[in-house]
């Protein structure tokens, strides 16, 4: 942490040195002494150590100084850093002034000059005002600040992407925050047209970042140190976690890219019951924060945030591009991409993304949904596990649900759990088919498919659960997929008992292998994968037999 700042102020440059060399004597070894030779100066300092998030323990400023006078700083000062003690260092001709000072700027104390010999006449006096300031003094937060609005997709983009890389951030609502607005003004933004604005402990910021200018700052790799690898993984979610720890641990030099966060899907979510090994559940962030330890532990390189755009075939090397324009070479490639939540396809959805519409738990946005009603689209385990998680805040969920019921798609467990939860709500029948608002999501329109009627309830945050199709544009030309887009392995590229058409080897496809020898595919993204998290570690962890298997021959 931090020491707390003892800031002194004067014009004059003799007294400031003398000043700062004895409360540097005295408190330097709990406390960061600063010093200013102006108002001006100092009350640019204070609004820096306010964007640094550090504390200011101690005002120690001349009364008389030119510009602006030691009285005038502590006024505007004591908006700044309210609890910080005030003492003003005057002459005796000043005494008047400083006595006055005592109700206009809230002084705790005023110095006569000279103050020597300081273990008399300095050192007392302030160590009871830091004593006093020390009793009531809480450690601010050191971390990353993010400072928007709630209704604002910029800013939803930002918490998110910090809270699935299991960044620690403290939020601050312009909306709710008095500080937000000043902080905004003091890191000279232009208001609330270029939030959200991103706080860094050392003092430097980023005006509506990008994931990747995020990234950076954070020190989060997003380019490979290496051009060739054994072992690529596109996909950073449970199945290509587990390849990543099972081929780096065999031996094989692995870099995973993952273009968002590592957990994927599973990773936003609030809690996970039906893992074997874990009776009472884990989050999917602890998950993935204990597969990106395994993983890298074992040396694997992982690119967050980067995105795979393609992938050319220069046997026996298979090479990636980029999103950044770069290359990476590999001898086996394993497609491990997941699946992403469907949109939500009806009037004034794509307007309301990101503010009050949001694709998964959105776990970022829960706390802000305390006592109010959150609507939840879906009726499978996702929509399951984030209905119990939004019923600790919220006042009220209402799932609303296509389908005759939840066991056409939700596990039993869950739907036990949802149906003990007085505040969860179970709409069957039920489909959203508009939504409203301005600025930010206000109302829905609920269809009831039983009796054909249409319903119009006010909501701010209506969270979509609709099925998920896999993100596999990148391969099109070389990989076989099904209709959707899924991945085709092993026996489902055989024809007749005979291997797909251009397979140039003797042997059949291994069980995850694709059309093209040395690309696997494991998790969701592959056709016929069962959607679970388990089978995705399972079949991750497999795919490195069948990556050995075809390194041996090449």
């Amino acid at each position: 942490m931090a020491k707390p700042a003892i800031l002194t102020v004067d014009d004059d440059p003799e007294v400031l040195q003398a000043v700062s060399r004895d409360l540097r004597h005295q408190y330097g070894d709990r406390f960061r002494i600063v010093r200013a030779d102006s108002g001006i100066t100092a009350l640019d300092a204070v609004q820096q150590l306010k964007l640094r998030n550090e504390a200011v323990a101690l005002f120690l400023v001349d009364q008389r100084m030119p510009q602006m006078g030691g009285v005038e700083f502590l006024e505007q000062a004591k908006v700044i850093f309210p609890d910080a003690k005030r003492a003003l260092l005057t002459a005796y001709a000043d005494t008047d002034a400083a006595i006055k000072s005592i109700n206009s700027a809230k002084l705790d104390y005023y110095l006569l000059k000279p103050w020597n010999p300081p273990e008399e006449r300095l050192y007392p006096v302030l160590d009871d005002l830091l004593d006093d300031w020390l009793a009531g003094f809480r450690p601010p937060f050191e971390g990353i600040r993010v400072i928007g609005n709630r209704w604002s997709p910029f800013s939803h983009q930002v918490k998110d992407f910090l809270a699935r890389n299991q960044i620690p951030y403290n939020w601050l609502d312009i909306e709710l925050q008095p500080d937000a607005a000043k902080l905004v003004e003091y890191a000279q933004a232009d208001g609330r047209q270029q939030l959200p604005l991103v706080l860094f402990p050392d003092g430097s910021r980023l005006i509506q970042p990008s994931n990747l200018e995020i990234a950076a700052k954070i020190g989060l790799q997003t380019q490979a140190e290496r051009p060739f690898y054994d072992l690529a993984i596109v996909g950073g979610g449970p199945a290509g976690l587990a390849a990543a720890v099972y081929g780096a641990s065999e031996g094989l030099s692995t870099v995973l890219i993952e273009r968002e966060a590592p957990g994927g899907q599973a990773g936003t979510s609030s809690r996970i019951e039906n893992y074997l090994g874990f009776p009472v559940g884990l989050s999917g962030s602890d998950l993935a924060r204990r597969g990106v330890t395994q993983a890298r532990r074992f040396g694997v390189e992982i690119l967050t945030p980067q995105v795979v755009t393609g992938v050319k075939l220069q046997d026996p090397y298979r090479v990636l591009q980029l999103g950044d324009g770069s290359e990476i070479s590999c001898h086996a490639l394993l497609v491990a991409t997941g699946v992403s939540y469907r949109w939500l396809n009806v009037p004034g959805a794509e307007k309301l993304t990101g503010a009050g519409i949001y694709y998964g738990a959105a776990m970022t946005e829960a706390i802000a949904c305390t006592n109010e009603e959150v609507y939840l689209v879906g009726g499978a385990n996702s929509a399951g596990q984030a209905a119990m998680h939004f019923s600790k805040y919220a006042s009220k969920v209402i799932m609303l649900v296509r389908g005759e019921s939840l066991s056409l798609s939700m596990s039993q467990y869950l739907i036990d759990q949802i149906a003990a939860t007085a505040n969860i709500k179970v709409c069957t029948g039920c489909s959203v088919v508009e939504v409203k608002g301005d600025e930010h999501l206000e109302e829905i329109v609920i269809a009831h498919v039983k009796t054909g009627q249409t319903q119009t309830v006010l909501a701010r945050s209506l969270f979509i659960f609709i099925g998920a199709s896999p993100k596999t544009d990148w391969l099109d030309g070389v990989i076989q997929r099904d209709a959707q887009g899924f991945i085709l392995t092993g026996p489902d590229l055989m024809h007749n008992g005979k291997s797909p058409q251009g397979w140039p080897l003797e042997r059949s496809p291994f069980l995850l292998e694709s059309n093209v020898p040395g690309i696997f595919a494991a998790g969701d993204v592959r056709f016929g994968s069962i959607k679970r998290v388990a089978s995705g570690v399972g079949e991750g962890s497999i795919a490195i037999q069948f990556v050995h298997r075809y390194l041996s021959n090449v």
